[in-house]
This record gives C-alpha cells, structure tokens and sequence, in this order.
C-alpha cells in the first residue's frame, strides 16, 4: 500500500496516476468535501484526512508500506510534514517515507521561508530512524500557466533579476517519485530534480515568444514592486512574502543547478521548456493569434 498525501496538486494527482498505471494499490489524502480528480480510475482508495490532525493521518496510514509526503505551501507546512511523518512512525511498519521538498533544501533555508519549512521536514524525518528518500524539484514550467493573462500581453514581469533557473515539468517531478515509491535502492537520497538547462527570465520570455508568434519581453520587478502586486492581486501576505524570498534566490543565481536525476530515476532525459512552451502554446498566445 502506497499512501499519497496532497493528492490532488499538480503533481500529486500525476503520482497517483503513475502508481495505478503500474498495478500499485494507492490510499490518496484528499480534504473532507473536496472532489477526486477524474483522471484516477476506481481502484484509487481516497481518504478524508487533514495535516492538522493526527488522528486523522493515522487512519489514513495504517498498513502504509511507502508514503509520499507532499504538504501544500503553508504557514505551518513544517508542522504538516512533522505530522504526517509522525502518523508513519506511528503505524509500526516502518514505511518507506519520500519527501517532496525543494530544490535547496538543507542549502538555501536561511531567509526563505518555504525552503526553511522543507529543511525542517528534511531534519526531522532523517531522525525519525524511517528509511527516507527527498525528491527536492526546482520550480515548475506549469507555473507560468498561472501567468498566462500576462503573457498573452506580450509581458512576463517577475522579480527574477538576471538569474538562470533549471525550471523542471512537473510530470517529470511525478514520474520520478513514481520511480522511487516503487523502486529499490532510493534509501537516505537526495534527488534534486530539474530540466535540462538553466534559463534566465529574458530567455524564457524569447522561447514563449518564439513559439506564439509575437514579442514577450521580460520585466525584471523590484521585489517591493512584485510584493505590493501580488497583495493588490489577493496574494495571502505571507504567501506573496515568501515568494519574494524564492525569487531572490532566483536572481542571485541560487536556483541554476542542472543535475540528471530526472533521467537517473525515469530512464530519459528531462522535457525542454521549449517542449513545454509548444505544448501549451494556445495558453499563452494573444487573442488575436489564435
């Protein structure tokens, strides 16, 4: 039994997906009211459980064999993975526990809040005397999906300086955890995933361009600028903060590592963002070119 927490996310539905396809029997945590997502067929046994509550986490990890410990970016998100990861040493089996932290973890926590939260999960499952693997991806090519609106504006505005970044496909991120959940020889591993190039902003504002057919053209914002954005948006403070911090790590050049872990654990090399960009090209090309 493979027990998948943040089940419904991006790439947690995608591990899901991935587990079933190879015949594994899979426990998916959703929220209590919250619906599953049309992609998993019916042999997906979905399970109402909340981070914040152990009791919960305990019955949806009992007879856990692996667990794939992906919290949501969230105030108390290090509590969250201490508790799932708790729930595992509860269940007496001593099941496989794989983290879905962040590129940088253990590295780059000091003043970014949501690497910080990782390397706190990281510490605190390394003691838990579980076996244990991290997957730590770079950020997603499907973020810019998000800012798609813009980007059919010819405008990609984001508080990135000049750094490069090994942007990684979240199906990839998957597919890896997939690897690792049912794969041997993944214990005390750290996988940093990534695509297989490091790009600045301006780069990837001339591959969206090139491949929709008119001009984007890179912004680099001010990060007070990209903050006051952000909660004039919506954002929740401290999830607008955080991402401040994250992109301060991109500018400084602190997000350009390319590893091939993604090829290491799937057996082919890490999607282009090229690839992705053509892929989703209806996404992000303006109104008048569709």
């Amino acid at each position: 039994m493979i027990v998948v927490t943040g089940a419904t996310g991006t790439v947690g539905s995608d591990v899901v997906s991935g587990l079933r396809a190879r015949g594994e029997r899979v426990r998916a945590l959703v929220r209590a009211g919250s619906a599953v997502p049309a992609q998993w067929d019916a042999e997906v046994e979905a399970v109402a459980a909340d981070f914040a509550d152990p009791a919960s986490l305990d019955r949806a990890l009992a007879g856990a064999d692996a667990v794939y410990v992906l919290a949501a970016v969230h105030p108390e998100m290090d509590a969250h993975e201490r508790n799932v990861i708790d729930a595992a040493v509860r269940t007496g089996r001593r099941p496989h526990v794989v983290l879905h932290a962040a590129a940088g973890v253990g590295e780059h926590g000091e003043g970014i809040r949501f690497l910080a939260a990782h390397t706190a999960g990281f510490g605190y499952l390394g003691a838990s005397g579980l076996p244990w693997t991290v997957l730590a991806p770079n950020g997603f090519y499907q973020n810019f999906l998000g800012m798609a609106p813009a980007l059919r504006t010819g405008r990609l505005a984001l508080p990135g300086g000049t750094g490069a970044v090994s942007y990684v496909d979240t199906r990839d991120v998957a597919e890896a955890a997939v690897a690792v959940l049912t794969g041997d020889g993944h214990e005390n591993a750290v996988y940093t995933l990534t695509g297989p190039a490091a790009l600045t902003h301006a780069e990837i504002a001339a591959v969206l361009g090139e491949t929709v057919g008119h001009p984007v053209a890179y912004e680099a914002l001010e990060p007070e600028a990209a903050l006051a954005g952000m909660l004039a948006a919506g954002w929740d403070p401290w999830r607008a903060e955080g991402m401040v911090e994250l992109y301060g790590l991109y500018a400084a050049g602190g997000a350009s590592a390319v590893t091939d872990d993604v090829e290491k654990l799937t057996g082919r090399p890490a999607r282009p963002f090229a690839a992705f960009a053509a892929e989703h090209a209806a996404a992000f090309r303006a109104e008048t070119d569709r």
